[in-house]
């Protein structure tokens, strides 16, 4: 059973930056793809980022792609997402996930619990 705990959610304004961290347990870390979601309010949970086992591909959705880079730390059962250029819709509680391939669906077995991001204008 692996567990996620996310954090490095807050305030930031339109345009700075916020380094999100999940850290893992319970299980091999190496083992997992890694992504990143997030829910706004009234909207569906949509797929932000995801990294695979030994970060040798990486994939974006495309309405953070060129702002937020996702990698991660196997020694440290680490996953990081750093958020540039943030925008106002980038408000929203950002989850990670793992699961052993990679989906863009919510098709992710372990979540933690989720961090607020909210961006002012």
């Amino acid at each position: 059973q692996v567990q996620l705990v996310e954090s490095g959610g807050g305030l930031a304004q339109a345009g700075g930056s916020l380094r999100l961290s999940c850290a893992a347990s319970g299980g091999i870390f190496s083992r997992y793809v890694m992504a990143w979601f997030r829910q706004a309010p009234g909207k569906e949970r949509e797929f932000v980022s995801a990294i695979t086992q030994q970060s040798g591909t990486t994939y974006y959705g495309d309405s953070v792609r060129g702002r937020f880079a996702v990698s991660r730390n196997n020694a440290g059962n680490t996953v990081y997402l750093q958020m540039n250029s943030l925008k106002p819709e980038d408000t929203a509680v950002y989850y990670c996930a793992a699961n052993i391939v990679f989906r863009t669906s919510e098709d992710y077995p372990y979540w933690g619990q989720g961090t607020q991001v909210t961006v002012s204008s």
